[in-house]
């Protein structure tokens, strides 16, 4: 079985995927808990102290001034989190509150939270027994935490609201809880805020993105380089002395990758060695494909390193400093996430815009070198890949309106004491959508391009060729129109899983890594 281990240094990306979509263990490492019960003993000190603390002995946001009297501080905690788990729509996805559980676990074992150690164990004890907290899409502004979102995880910890268990049940929390052997927790002081005042529900969206794009760039490289094939490309500007008069890293690694697939290709030969070849110059789809991708991927670096810091940061306030001071603190805010969220699906509308351009121009028989219209059959009976291209032209659409920032708006909340947010969030539930969109672009353009190959006869590259035997495993080949929305899921499966990449991989020997 898969095990974390937790209260050694940050998580990294692996820790994150193998907890929230392959139910590893979590364990947490025994000099975490001491260091986090050493902590402890400072918030309990201040709490019989008369000075105000903030979290301890006041109220929150603009209720900060509020003084609350020692017999009351603990129900403080608790109604924090019945009245901040206040989610409203859709529920949110199992992987997404596994990760946010799992994040904000790191941080309560990093000894300056303030909390108790049952309450990371709880934290870990729930992720073990596969229990997830019922958690809904909106709530979070993205600033002093994912509030919403991280008060339903807690609400569960205490044995409240509804929770789904390890079979997928919705079941009241209480239940489940009792049936694992999970004893609620209680909460004392400090504790409710240091359970929602996390970047945690955007940053574990963050990583997940992270790990899907790499795949999906990958890719997107491959089938581009099915794609110049089928439209009887050239690989001359793929050249490698090419890309180095350049030098963004993922221009070049996405022009190898394609060099790679592309090898051996008589298509391409003959375009290279054929003075009759009509062809003199391929369209920019073809020709600045790995200028683009090479961007999404350059951009992708960029947000690891976002998420990386993130990992490693310790996110909430007050913050137990390793002095025992106790200190407010703007760490919370969401920007740093919220940005590099936006600017994925920035670039993610770019890529599949692209993928769809050259889908198109395999249907187009004046631009598609001999090609029946559409790669139909009996074109004017039958449609071929006519209304593909319209399922990717509507998803292209919606990721342009996707992309739009989340993070360029504000919304004050809490009576202008929060008057600033990040919306980083909403930023990271846009570009779930966004990925599952361009997944299912790519998938559009594999079938077309690998029609394509198969209707001209005129052989591939032996990479290119492994590639279409893989979706052929899947899909049928050319024909008379038949039911295609099941193909298009079937070659959807193949993109998402990195299937493609590993069919390509298996001729050409390891291609350029993922980012």
């Amino acid at each position: 079985m898969l095990e974390v281990l937790v209260g050694t240094g940050p998580v990294s990306f692996e820790d994150v995927v193998a907890v929230a979509r392959h139910d590893a263990r979590v364990t947490v490492a025994a000099e975490a808990l001491d260091a986090v019960a050493a902590t402890r003993r400072h918030i309990e000190k201040l709490a019989a102290a008369d000075r105000p603390v903030y979290g301890v002995s006041t109220g929150f946001g603009a209720l900060a001034t509020q003084h609350i009297p020692s017999e009351k501080r603990a129900q403080l905690q608790v109604s924090l989190i019945r009245s901040h788990a206040a989610g409203s729509g859709a529920e949110v996805e199992r992987e997404v509150v596994r990760a946010m559980m799992l994040l904000r676990l790191s941080t309560l074992a990093s000894g300056r939270t303030g909390v108790r150690p049952v309450v990371v164990e709880t934290y870990a004890a729930l992720l073990n027994a596969g229990i997830t907290p019922v958690v809904h899409e909106y709530g979070s502004l993205g600033c002093s935490g994912d509030l919403a979102p991280l008060a339903h995880c807690a609400l569960a910890a205490m044995g409240e609201g509804e929770v789904r268990d390890a079979a997928g049940v919705r079941r009241p929390g209480a239940e489940v809880l009792a049936e694992a052997g999970i004893e609620p927790l209680v909460l004392a002081e400090k504790e409710g805020l240091a359970l929602i005042n996390g970047t945690d529900g955007m940053l574990g969206q963050l990583v997940l993105a992270c790990h899907d794009l790499g795949v999906l760039l990958a890719t997107t490289d491959v089938i581009a380089a099915l794609s110049v094939e089928g439209l009887m490309g050239t690989d001359r500007v793929f050249a490698e002395d090419l890309h180095a008069m350049r030098p963004h890293p993922g221009q070049g690694l996405s022009a190898a990758t394609m060099r790679a697939v592309l090898d051996g290709s008589p298509i391409v030969a003959r375009h290279r060695d054929d003075p009759d070849c009509p062809i003199v110059q391929d369209a920019y789809s073809l020709r600045c494909a790995p200028q683009v991708t090479g961007a999404a991927r350059d951009t992708l670096v960029h947000a690891m390193l976002v998420a990386q810091r993130e990992l490693a940061s310790v996110i909430d306030n007050p913050v137990v400093t390793p002095d025992g001071r106790v200190e407010s603190n703007g760490n919370f805010h969401g920007a740093p996430v919220a940005y590099v969220l936006d600017f994925l699906a920035i670039a993610v509308a770019d890529v599949a815009s692209m993928s769809e351009r050259r889908t198109d121009r395999f249907l187009d028989p004046k631009r598609n070198h001999g090609l029946p219209p559409f790669l139909a059959d009996d074109p004017g009976v039958d449609s071929g890949h006519m209304i593909l291209q319209y399922m990717q032209a509507g998803v292209v659409a919606e990721l342009k309106r996707l992309a739009v920032p989340a993070s360029a708006d504000s919304i004050p909340s809490s009576a202008m004491q929060e008057d600033h947010v990040s919306l980083g969030w909403h930023a990271a539930r846009k570009l779930r959508r966004s990925l599952d969109g361009l997944a299912r672009v790519l998938a559009g353009e594999a079938l077309t391009a690998a029609r394509a190959l198969d209707l001209r006869g005129l052989g591939s590259a032996p990479a290119t060729a492994a590639v279409v035997s893989r979706i052929r495993e899947v899909v049928q080949g050319p024909g008379t129109d038949r039911f295609l929305s099941p193909e298009i899921e079937a070659a959807f499966a193949l993109v998402s899983s990195g299937a493609l990449v590993d069919a390509a991989a298996s001729v050409t020997g390891p291609l350029p890594p993922r980012p």
